[in-house]
């Protein structure tokens, strides 16, 4: 039995790359939970929108490369290029919520109204996504890529298992708890914050102690537009950028709003994790974790692999159903669906 072994093997498969996958759901389900308690309506255009974002980001990358300006050390150039991502998608939000949502939130459309004109939203966008960067993977990290490899944590530690950290990893945990932090503090701390939190809970009270709903709007889209692009951007370093992927996201981001409570954003960032870890456990072989923790001559002869990793989606489709039936406000009992 060697325990230590079966440690930093379920690290180096499971833990870190689902904090990661996590963090990235997090940002994510964060963007849908505001849009949800603030514009009350389910925007399904929300993946699509994230690869939009983070497509201009690579393209000012690749920009920046080409001028020779590039990062440092462990840090890609793509963080430099996150800045005109964001500034691109909120003109971009803005001139879709004055062309599509704005009418509907003045004639008070119906949720479903709001839903069907964003998947109209999810499809131009994805087609202009498609039409601009293409179909093929595309990959823009730069600079080191691990910040310590396997090699060098066996010459450091002298145990057979080897342990990797991926620059977009550590990069990824990171910039997530940073935007996190800074986001709950504007909301909890700033006068903006406090009356997007007001509008949220009472839309009449709101507006009649004369906070002005268009101005809420406006920021709703501004945060949200900061927090697809980043979160596209973590995702295409760590595991490149296709639209495809960008669509499939959708489940996944709102299986974690809704597993943490949609409405709730610390909700949306547990349910982000639990969304990951569950993925990522169950589609893990644990043969080698158990050869490490069971004594010598009784390792497992099968993967021990509950569902192949093609199958991830099922995993969090069945979280999703399981949450929705037995209960529908989620962990932090957000708003009932």
């Amino acid at each position: 039995m060697d325990p230590l072994s079966a440690l930093i093997t379920l690290t180096n498969f499971v833990l870190i790359p689902a904090f990661a996958y996590g963090s990235q759901l997090a940002l994510g389900a964060l963007g849908i939970t505001l849009i949800y308690s603030i514009l009350r309506f389910s925007h399904f255009a929300h993946g699509d929108i994230m690869a939009f974002g983070t497509m201009v980001v690579i393209y000012t990358t690749w920009a920046l490369q080409s001028a020779g300006i590039t990062g440092g050390g462990v840090l890609p150039t793509a963080l430099m290029a996150i800045p005109v991502g964001i500034a691109a998608m909120v003109v971009y939000l803005l001139v879709v919520d004055r062309l599509v949502y704005r009418y509907f939130r003045q004639v008070k459309a119906k949720p479903l109204i709001f839903v069907m004109a964003s998947l109209g939203v999810m499809f131009v966008t994805n087609g202009l996504t498609r039409l601009f960067i293409g179909t093929s993977e595309r990959r823009f990290e730069d600079g080191q890529r691990f910040i310590f490899s396997v090699r060098e944590f066996r010459e450091w530690s002298g145990l057979a298992e080897g342990l990797a950290l991926r620059s977009a990893q550590a990069i990824t945990i990171l910039a997530a708890l940073l935007v996190m932090l800074a986001l709950f503090w504007f909301l909890t701390r700033t006068k903006s914050g406090k009356s997007m939190r007001a509008y949220s809970d009472n839309e009449d009270l709101a507006l009649l102690s004369g906070i002005n709903p268009e101005r809420v709007v406006v920021i709703t889209w501004v945060i949200v537009a900061a927090l697809v692009v980043t979160a596209g951007t973590l995702y295409g370093l760590d595991k490149g950028f296709r639209p495809i992927n960008y669509f499939q996201l959708l489940l996944p981001m709102f299986a974690a709003a809704i597993v943490g409570g949609l409405g709730s954003p610390i909700g949306a960032i547990v349910g982000g994790y639990v969304v990951a870890f569950s993925e990522m456990g169950i589609t893990y072989a644990w043969r080698r974790f158990f050869s490490h923790m069971l004594p010598e001559g009784m390792a497992p002869d099968g993967m021990m692999q509950l569902l192949p990793v093609d199958y991830k989606f099922a995993v969090t489709f069945a979280i999703l159903v399981i949450v929705l039936i037995f209960r529908p406000t989620g962990i932090f009992r957000g708003k009932s669906i």
